[in-house]
């Protein structure tokens, strides 16, 4: 892997559920991991209905692998890009020789 293609500054953030006084449960994203990346495979996606736009880009972000990210899954992580927000739909571990992870994302509408 070139380090001169990582040229991309992207942050992984973890969902944890947090409780109240009165014992209300809200979602709450916190950053676990910032590093450099490289962004591939842009497949822009907009969809119209009934007047609304939703954009369904999906990118492919590699990242140098990392002990702190090795524990990656699809469920309670996402991606923070160019300040959208990406939702990790699979996660390639690049025939585990511990080098790398392609992350497979899809921009989230706020």
């Amino acid at each position: 892997m070139k380090v001169s293609l990582l040229n991309t500054r992207i942050t992984i953030q973890v969902t944890t559920i947090e409780t109240d006084d009165i014992g209300n449960q809200t979602e709450v994203w916190k950053e676990l991991y910032s590093c450099y990346a490289t962004v591939s495979s842009e497949s822009p996606l907009e969809q119209t209905a009934t007047g609304a736009v939703w954009d369904h880009t999906k990118l492919d972000f590699t990242i140098r692998y990392a002990s702190e990210i090795s524990h990656l899954d699809s469920t309670h992580y996402r991606v923070v890009f160019d300040h959208h927000l990406y939702n990790i739909k699979g996660i390639d571990h690049m025939n585990h020789k511990k080098k790398a992870i392609k992350l497979h994302c899809q921009r989230v509408e706020r």
